[in-house]
């Protein structure tokens, strides 16, 4: 699997969602940068950005093998954090009940709470506020995808959805990321492979979220005892994208947590 990692210190993994690759959370960066020491690895999944996907990359179960495998091997026995947005929320999710306590603390970001589309709780999709002349000045291709994600358009989200969606979007490998789409779910919800995970966690949505929504993600806490739960408003399924300050400041309070239980076990 493709990566690219800065610093050094305790491991992050970052992973992103499904058909976009490393680039859409790229700009967190700044806020693990600015505090502590966190080695930041940026994953690209299968068939996702530059990693290539092979035929045996037909399943979400074959993704979070993947994943857990590049773990192993690029990790080892290190403890973790780890963070993961959409499709990559739910295979974060399967990291916490394979590696257990390894994990020291788990943020999530628009997560996949549940695999099938068509038992989601969703809002209807809504744009607070259009931009008729952004949209005028886009491409038709740029402005379809745009159009598709923005709950509040303007120059200033197109830039970061440009800088963050697109190059991921326009790279995936759409063989294997439908052969990954036709078994979509895990064969089992991680939350039911542990009686629940005691480490920092944040599960941050948004409130106009219309892909995978953010009340079946507050159910998702029950498991997490630890979970700080944020429904931003203004924010659609790139919350991170709308509400980019906000986002700052709850993944700045959940490294603190992360950091805090790390100087625990370290006294213990």
């Amino acid at each position: 699997m493709h990566f690219v990692e800065y610093g050094a210190g305790t491991p992050i993994l970052i992973i992103h969602g499904f058909c976009v690759d490393h680039h859409l959370l790229l700009g967190l960066d700044p806020v693990f940068a600015g505090r502590g020491e966190w080695r930041r690895i940026y994953v690209d999944l299968p068939g996702m950005g530059q990693s290539p996907a092979g035929p045996e990359i037909d399943s979400a179960d074959a993704v979070a093998d993947a994943v857990s495998s590049f773990v192993r091997e690029a990790i080892g026995n290190e403890r973790f954090a780890v963070l993961g947005n959409s499709f990559g929320g739910m295979i974060a999710r399967h990291l916490v009940a394979e590696f257990g306590d390894q994990v020291l603390g788990l943020a999530l970001i628009c997560p996949v709470a549940v695999a099938d589309q068509g038992a989601r709780v969703l809002p209807a999709k809504t744009v607070l506020r259009a931009d008729p002349a952004l949209m005028d000045s886009l491409t038709p291709e740029d402005a379809s995808d745009y159009q598709e994600m923005a709950v509040v358009q303007s120059p200033e989200n197109w830039l970061l959805f440009r800088e963050a969606v697109l190059p991921g979007l326009r790279a995936f490998d759409s063989a294997a990321t439908a052969r990954i789409s036709s078994n979509y779910a895990l064969s089992s919800e991680p939350e039911t492979r542990f009686l629940d995970y005691q480490g920092p966690t944040l599960i941050l949505t948004g409130r106009q979220d219309h892909v995978v929504g953010y009340q079946d993600q507050a159910d998702l806490a029950g498991s997490y005892p630890r979970a700080t739960v944020a429904v931003l408003d203004q924010a659609g399924h790139n919350a991170h994208l709308d509400q980019p300050g906000i986002t700052a400041a709850l993944l700045g309070e959940w490294l603190e947590r992360v950091e805090r239980s790390m100087d625990r076990g370290a006294a213990d």
